[in-house]
């Protein structure tokens, strides 16, 4: 029985019941995938991308289906892709693993292994969200880009230590520059901070030290053109 489920059935002929079984699963596979995504995912995700999810196992399936056993066919199929161009911006490293994961999946329904496409996809979707919630990888600090503007006449190397210290900010100062002619200048720093600390009470503290003046606290150094 076991043997039965979990066997290919990529050798025989291809019927009208079997094309619509794998269509059914593949997208089953891939709506279980999408959901695993939604709910594993920590930032925003497109729309789309988690539509695209649930079609990419069948339209995959439905291309092992159509090429069959046929060699003629199979590079026909492939000329004509050969002819697409996908033009996007670099994904997320999980998100192209999201990728490669339905397409197996759908790989697997095309091959008629229902079984094997089932139990990949329960495994590994049960595995990301055991993952999700442990917190697997998750740095227990964030880093984040600090600006503080200060006067000409204080002197910035010694005035936010004490503050860094009793927050247990980690800090690198990385440029000085002057601005308002002259009369204060601009200290930027990049700060390593736990994802505990209040930034609120972070600023008031510095807001104390450089006299009220403008203080930017960006989410990521990446983010922010210094």
């Amino acid at each position: 029985m076991l043997e039965s489920i979990f066997a290919g059935t990529a050798d025989s002929t291809l019927t009208f019941t079997n094309a619509i079984l794998t269509i059914v699963i593949s997208f089953l596979m891939g709506a279980i995938i999408s959901v695993t995504y939604m709910k594993t995912s920590k930032q925003s995700y497109s729309q789309n991308f988690a539509l695209t999810m649930i079609l990419i196992p069948s339209i995959i399936a439905v291309i092992i289906l159509l090429i069959g056993n046929n060699v003629a066919r199979a590079f026909s199929l492939a000329g004509a892709f050969s002819i697409i161009r996908f033009r996007s911006a670099p994904g997320d490293p999980k998100d192209i693993a999201y990728v490669l994961f339905t397409m197996a999946t759908g790989l697997a329904c095309g091959v008629g292994m229902y079984g094997y496409a089932v139990l990949f996809t329960i495994v590994l979707c049960v595995l990301m969200v055991v993952l999700h919630k442990f917190k697997f990888g998750e740095k227990r600090s964030s880093q984040k880009l600090l600006k503080i503007t200060v006067p000409e006449d204080l002197g910035y190397e010694e005035a936010f230590q004490e503050v860094f210290q009793k927050f247990a900010v980690s800090h690198e100062l990385k440029k000085v520059k002057t601005t308002e002619l002259g009369s204060l200048f601009e200290l930027v720093y990049v700060v390593t901070m736990n994802p505990n600390t209040s930034q609120k009470e972070l600023i008031d503290a510095l807001r104390c030290r450089n006299g009220n003046l403008n203080i930017t606290l960006s989410m990521s150094p990446e983010a922010a053109d210094y």
